[in-house]
């Protein structure tokens, strides 16, 4: 499993993580809290449901969620930042999207961007598109962050 590499790796780095999570409302730091030891480098999270929270809590401002939307590269790349930020840890992550069943600013339901804010200063959001119903949607995004993660780590530590 993806989280126990990702966990390990960080455990083993001493690289903090956090993340802020809309669609996933927590499943990625839940899911990384399987990971024995995993507390060394896991402060705390953040689910920010709504677009007030993602102000609120990690800083998104106000008027990038209105002039580009919540499920959105640029959002999500704010909120990765703005969690790393907060709880001043090495990494942060974020997950905006449709989890379905309905479509939400125009973006179908499978529609997420996950956003990955890494200790060499990179922020990056990537774009997916994924099939099935709101858990399976979840769940796929959730395995997709930790594929993500565990290919930015390795680029790092080369």
């Amino acid at each position: 499993m993806k989280n126990i590499e990702v966990g390990q790796a960080l455990i083993a780095r001493h690289e903090s993580i956090t993340s802020a999570e809309s669609l996933t409302a927590g499943l990625f730091v839940s899911t990384l809290a399987e990971v024995p030891g995993i507390s060394a480098v896991l402060p705390g999270a953040f689910v920010t449901y709504a677009a007030a929270a993602k102000t609120q809590l990690v800083g998104v401002p106000a008027d990038l969620i209105d002039k580009v939307g919540v499920v959105s590269a640029e959002v999500a790349e704010s909120m990765a930042s703005g969690a790393k930020r907060e709880l001043k840890t090495a990494w942060g992550v974020s997950f905006t999207g449709v989890a379905g069943p309905d479509a939400l600013e125009g973006h179908p339901a499978g529609t997420v961007f996950i956003g990955i804010a890494a200790p060499d200063g990179t922020v990056v959001a990537t774009k997916f598109k994924f099939d099935g119903n709101r858990q399976q949607v979840r769940q796929q995004s959730v395995a997709a962050a930790f594929d993500l993660l565990a290919d930015k780590i390795k680029q790092i530590a080369n």
